[in-house]
């Protein structure tokens, strides 16, 4: 459903109550909605005064309508099973920059110009043939010009009965059937949706298993392989992480995407896991480090938390529709008969399935260079593909000692690496701090040098602190996590197929680098919503950014 004036978010909370008490209702409700400004938080509660259905909807919803900003905002409700995709902006920048046909469209006009009939033929590419409309105006005589301009874009109209003098607000009704052949110029768009079926996913780390959690919602049988006997033995098996947006002065695109992701994220956090030991809404720091000296451009961000990556694999992992395949190295890839092949060093097949999504970080690389060579003609494809390399990490860490003098602050600080106080593990609890980088083509460092380079990092983020745990950091006493991250040439991810077809059967999730936790629910959202031909959860802009074919 498409709704171009969400308001007070009552007409939604209707939508989605109707579909809650409905037999034979869809196994998603998708409902996107557009908005010049947004409603408070109380708003949204009050706007369903007394109503006992409603109320416990409005509240769900209003518990996640956390720092929300111009853009595309995705909450994924009722088990996931409800998805509002809240597009915040102008009507007509907004339509132009969707990749879905709508089954129903409610559309608000005050009149019409030359401005609505642009707006008009934006959201006719929302829609297909048969789409519903429902145009609200303030009142009936303006339903005619209205009806003009839609007659104009392939709308077929049913005027109401109305009397056209009546000063009362007015609805008319129309089908989108226009005289003309459709063609779609959407760009990386699937025109209809990939039949549900059995799915392969390569990798359990946080890449793997959030396109896992995401198919399985959705209705597919997905199986995760690894090469390690359990999952997140990779980098995501960090012992926690930030959950933290990228900020830039010019608010990039990473720092869009990122704003998004760091969104979605924590709504798996709070659905998912136990906070306070799985994670926490503590807020962070982002302290701006310039010159060794600290800036007073430093940023509080109120919804940042810590999260412990494992713990949310785990938990994509036991969800209903996916299955875990330990010491499972997949060594080659192989395409017979509509079905991919997963094979392991003795060519012995591990798995079969109708697609297959490679999400083992660098490792992605090696196999695509085996299929490359079992099957040339996908060379062209695969070399839009950004390089992707690994980048060596070390976090320092101890036990918080009661004897210390040292004076941790009460919340993660991140800049210039991260300092993560207070987390709790078997034992008691610790601090962590990171971490170092090193790309993996080169000798490895000593273990004491990543330490030493730690340090470095934590004497303009918190120089008190660095003073005092200095003879710690010198020591060689603290302990060390270390593993490989994967990056691309420009930091961003690659998401998409890898072959260029109506109906791709391979597909990429990789190259997510150190913000895993800021974009793998979102990577994860657009790999699932282009399967299912179903609204994206970013402007078409941005998914541009993150297309694995992207060079």
């Amino acid at each position: 459903m498409l709704d171009t004036q969400f308001e007070q978010g009552t007409r939604f909370l209707k939508t989605w109550q109707a579909w809650r008490t409905d037999p034979q209702r869809s196994r998603l409700l998708h409902y996107v909605a557009l908005t010049q400004s947004l409603p408070t938080g109380p708003e949204l509660s009050s706007a369903v005064g007394n109503d006992p259905a409603l109320i416990p909807l409005a509240q769900a919803l209003a518990g996640q309508w956390l720092g929300l900003l111009p853009g595309f905002h995705r909450f994924l409700l009722n088990q996931g099973q409800v998805v509002l995709t809240l597009c915040v902006g102008d009507t007509l920048a907004l339509l132009r920059q969707q990749q879905f046909e709508a089954d129903t469209v409610a559309l608000s006009l005050d009149h019409a110009d030359a401005a609505s009939l642009w707006t008009l033929k934006a959201l006719a590419r929302c829609c297909r043939r048969g789409t519903h409309l429902t145009v609200r105006a303030p009142q009936v005589r303006a339903l005619s010009d209205i009806a003009r301009h839609l007659s104009q874009c392939g709308f077929e109209i049913r005027l109401p009965e109305a009397a056209t003098a009546s000063p009362a607000p007015a609805t008319l009704e129309a089908s989108f059937s226009p005289r003309w052949t459709l063609k779609n110029s959407r760009q990386n768009a699937i025109e209809t949706a990939l039949p549900l079926g059995n799915c392969a996913v390569i990798g359990a780390g946080l890449a793997g298993t959030s396109v896992a959690a995401a198919l399985a919602r959705r209705g597919w049988q997905v199986t995760v392989l690894d090469q390690a006997e359990a999952p997140a033995a990779g980098a995501s098996g960090l012992p926690v992480g930030l959950v933290v947006p990228h900020v830039s002065a010019d608010d990039c695109a990473l720092s869009q995407l990122s704003r998004c992701g760091v969104h979605l994220m924590l709504q798996q956090a709070r659905s998912l896991l136990v906070a306070g030991q799985d994670w926490s809404p503590t807020g962070v720091l982002e302290r701006d480090v310039a010159d060794s000296h600290i800036s007073q451009k430093d940023i509080w961000h109120s919804q940042g938390a810590w999260l412990k990556p494992a713990q949310l694999v785990r938990a994509w992992l036991s969800q209903p529709g996916v299955s875990f395949m330990g010491n499972a190295e997949v060594r080659q890839l192989r395409a017979r008969n509509g079905t991919w092949e997963l094979l392991d060093a003795q060519e012995q097949v591990l798995c079969r399935a109708e697609r297959v999504v490679l999400a083992n970080a660098c490792g992605a690389t090696t196999l695509l260079q085996r299929l490359q060579q079992d099957e040339p003609l996908r060379a062209r494809d695969l070399a839009r593909l950004p390089a992707m390399h690994g980048i060596r990490g070390l976090l320092s860490w101890a036990l918080h000692d009661d004897t210390s003098a040292a004076v941790f602050p009460p919340h993660p600080v991140n800049g210039s690496g991260s300092l993560v106080p207070r987390i709790p593990i078997d034992g008691g609890t610790a601090w962590f701090m990171g971490s170092s980088y090193q790309p993996a083509n080169q000798t490895e460092r000593p273990d004491q040098d990543n330490h030493r380079s730690n340090w470095q990092h934590l004497q303009p983020l918190l120089p008190e602190l660095a003073q005092q745990l200095q003879q710690r950091f010198e020591s060689g006493e603290l302990r060390s996590w270390k593993n490989t991250r994967c990056v691309t040439a420009d930091r961003l991810p690659v998401v998409g197929p890898l072959e260029a077809s109506d109906a791709p059967g391979l597909w990429i999730c990789a190259g997510l680098g150190s913000r895993g936790l800021s974009f793998s629910v979102l990577c994860a959202e657009l790999l699932a919503a282009r399967w299912g031909a179903e609204p994206w959860p970013v402007a078409a802009r941005l998914a541009k950014a993150l297309n694995a074919l992207r060079s």
